[in-house]
């Protein structure tokens, strides 16, 4: 029998979002910036001692989220934990979002709020990037007058690697007084730049934070959203009981009291990413400043030739030809070892002309 379901006219216009690749497990993995030297010992120590009953309990998040908000600099009341960086986002269209109400984006950026944005059904206005992947300040102010319901921002900006300074983020906040500012700070460990300390005195200001990243533990999905008490009640409101599992609420304590290991991963990718950078550079290869874990190159007309065959040699990149132009990519910073791996493949296959 066939029946005719009720589908919501905004899932209907869109397609099913696909992860970009699988099958990634033992090649060298510089597509989703994940830490490719894995999670500290600490983690792994922590998790090992987790029993078969708290395995069968519901988890209890109150007292770890206390003890996460002191590692943050925050109360407990100013940080709500959730299922992965991505599920930090989504609660903000849960929140504040009303089909056909607007959201703002500068493009390109993280590509989930706009996937969140076209399932809430809500209209998306673009400010957009320079040639140089500078970031659109009075593009962004002058649509804020406009009053979107809340405007994202990724600080640093993946993929671009651009980071927004300080005065520019207080022109922001002055301006969207009646627009929620989701400042994505995935990279923070990276840039050390962080916005924490204003939360106070910006009710409109709320921050998003993963451990996806340097702690490593992308297959754990935890995320988290930072922001004053009474503004921060409200995203509450949109959230399940229980959003974080026990082995995340665990990991994500002992990586932050080993704080050694994140501090000497983060040097180490700080230092290969300037020296890879310069060796592109090198070979007339067109990078962009960056404050993450990654850069953004532009490898010209046989870019998109290029980057099909590092992968079968089991080196992933993330190709970004089709939103961005032929032969941009980015790249995230693995160890030296991998990245040497890679230079030495682009200096036998690639052709700078067509």
């Amino acid at each position: 029998m066939k029946t005719r379901l009720p589908v919501r006219a905004a899932i209907l216009k869109r397609k099913t979002y696909e992860a970009p690749a699988e099958g990634r497990a033992g090649k060298i993995r510089l597509d989703f910036n994940e830490n490719t030297t894995g999670c500290g010992p600490a983690v792994l120590r922590a998790i090992a001692k987790l029993t078969p009953q708290q395995f069968a309990m519901n988890p209890e998040n109150q007292a770890p989220t206390a003890r996460i908000a002191y590692h943050l600099g925050v109360r407990s009341e100013e940080l709500l934990l959730t299922n992965g960086g991505d599920d930090a986002l989504r609660v903000f269209f849960d929140t504040f979002v009303e089909p056909r109400s607007h959201i703002l984006i500068c493009e390109p950026t993280f590509p989930m709020y706009r996937y969140y944005a076209e399932i809430a059904g809500a209209r998306i206005n673009v400010c957009r990037y320079d040639a140089q992947q500078r970031f659109p300040l009075e593009a962004t102010l002058t649509a804020l007058r406009k009053k979107p319901r809340v405007f994202f921002l990724a600080n640093p900006n993946n993929p671009t690697g651009t980071l927004v300074a300080h005065e520019a983020l207080r022109k922001i906040l002055k301006a969207a007084r009646n627009t929620a500012v989701v400042l994505d700070e995935a990279y923070v460990e990276f840039s050390g730049f962080s916005t924490i300390p204003w939360i106070r005195r910006y009710t409109n200001l709320f921050i998003t934070r993963t451990f996806s990243k340097a702690a490593g533990l992308a297959a754990l999905r935890l995320g988290a959203v930072i922001a004053a008490k009474d503004s921060l009640a409200f995203v509450r409101r949109a959230m399940p009981p229980f959003p974080v599992n026990l082995a995340a609420l665990v990991a994500a304590e002992a990586a932050l009291r080993d704080r050694k290991t994140i501090r000497a991963y983060v040097r180490d990718i700080q230092h290969t990413r300037e020296s890879f950078a310069a060796a592109l550079r090198k070979l007339g290869i067109i990078t962009f400043p960056t404050a993450g874990n990654f850069l953004l190159a532009n490898f010209g007309p046989t870019g998109p030739a290029l980057f099909p065959n590092l992968e079968r040699k089991g080196i992933l990149l993330r190709d970004r030809t089709k939103d961005m132009g032929p032969g941009f990519v980015r790249i995230t910073i693995g160890t030296p070892a991998e990245m040497k791996t890679l230079l030495r493949e682009i200096e036998r296959n690639w052709k700078k002309d067509a």
